[in-house]
Formats: structure tokens, sequence, C-alpha cells
């Protein structure tokens, strides 16, 4: 996971997650065993809604773009999931899971928060992408798995998409600056373009914010941890209540 990892190794990416799924959904099969798939927000593409809802209409890029392969190979993933609940009668649910974080999560891909609290720490400057205005919303961790497992025991959720994430939106350069904020740095900004922190022609997605109505509907929860406290539990300056 992360789009760095992404860019850099479209193969692996398509074939991880083309081959892998079918081999659980076929293993499924055999028993009717559950099986919960988790997608990603990325299959949203580059969607201009203010907010995702799970029966939108997708829109991904090109595909000498390698940057959409893993929103195009997971997009694959939810059609043959779903398939299989209709032929074989696997009983699926997918969620589109949107931003998770957490402690001990490593930047090494690309994933933006555990990034900017490294650098933060290191007292260098937080390397923002593009101009830093494209929005994303953060789910700790504690709160996805919950809402994994609330989905996983309700009947209803059957042969059903849900987004899980939080909807609190920020945007990245608003990000580094709270970051720096908690951890004390005074490091400032360091601006990346996205051709030199990716690769030529990259393009990302401006907004990516969730609806969780249909999530609350079906089991009554949605992630309510505020994004200090994410901030600061992914830094490790604060443990989540038990």
């Amino acid at each position: 996971m992360g789009v760095e990892l992404v860019v850099k190794s479209a193969v692996g990416t398509i074939q991880n997650n083309l081959d892998e799924t079918e081999a659980m959904l076929h293993a499924a099969a055999v028993r009717r065993t559950p099986l919960l798939f988790t997608s990603t927000s990325e299959v949203y593409g580059k969607s201009q809604r203010d907010v995702f809802r799970e029966e939108d209409d997708l829109l991904i890029g090109p595909p000498h773009l390698g940057r959409w392969s893993y929103a195009c190979s997971k997009l694959m993933d939810e059609f043959l999931a779903l398939a299989y609940s209709r032929e074989q009668h696997v009983p699926v649910i997918i969620t589109r899971l949107f931003n998770t974080v957490g402690p001990r999560q490593t930047g090494r891909y690309g994933m933006v928060l555990p990034r900017f609290v490294e650098s933060a720490r290191a007292g260098r400057a937080l390397r923002v992408f593009g101009n830093g205005q494209q929005t994303r919303c953060f789910c700790l961790v504690h709160d996805t798995v919950e809402a994994l497992l609330r989905l996983e025991r309700c009947p209803q959720a059957l042969g059903e998409v849900f987004n899980v994430g939080n909807d609190e939106e920020i945007s990245i350069v608003d990000l580094a600056r709270r970051v720096s904020d908690e951890l004390g740095s005074s490091a400032g900004v360091e601006w990346v373009p996205y051709d030199q922190a990716y690769a030529p022609g990259f393009e990302d997605m401006l907004r990516r914010r969730p609806s969780l109505e249909k999530l609350e509907r079906a089991v009554g929860y949605r992630p309510r941890t505020p994004l200090s406290t994410i901030i600061r539990v992914t830094a490790g300056l604060e443990k989540v209540a038990a």
C-alpha cells in the first residue's frame, strides 16, 4: 500500500490484487465461507463530488498513468467478489477504507501522516506534494477495526459495499502544520512538485471525503475519534482509551 509503492511497482500491485483476491474467493466458494473484502477509497478515482457515496459512478484515470493501477485492480476485485456472491453464493461484504492511520504505521511507502510525524521528530521540513490543497480524511485504525467487526456480524451487510473512514476533512498543508504544532517542530514545510515526488503526469484526487450514512444505518456506528487525537496517537503521544 501507499501511492509511492504503487507508482514504482504497478505489476506487483495488479498481480497481488487480482491473483490473491481470486484465490481467496475461490477457496471461500468451496464451503461458502464468509469473506469481508477490504477495498479502497481509491476506486472513486477522479470524481469531483464533495462527498463519496457507495452508489456513485466511478471515474478512474487512463492506463498509461500507473498511479491508477491500484484503483482499477481493487475495483475489479469488487466486481469479482460480487460476482462470486451472486453466482456461487459466497457471503461477501465489501468495505472501502479511507486513509486508515495509527501507531507503528510506517511512512516508507508514502503514507502521509507517519511520514510527517517522522520528519517532525527528526527536525526536518515536512514534504508537501503539489500545492497542498488536496484534502483527505484520516481514520484511526481502532475505529476502522470496530467498524469492520460490526459489519462482519451484520447479516444485512452481505452483498453490500460500505465506506469505512472518518469524515473530518483537512488539507495536506494544514495537516503538516498541525503535526508540526503537536510535536513542537519549527522546521516548516518543503514544497515538492508531483512529477518530482512520483512521476511525470502524476494525477491526484483533490478531495476524498466519505459518506458514512450507509455504515451508520447498517451497524449503528461511525468512527468519531477527532483528528487532534488521531495525530497524537499516531505519534505515540497519547494512547487510545480502552
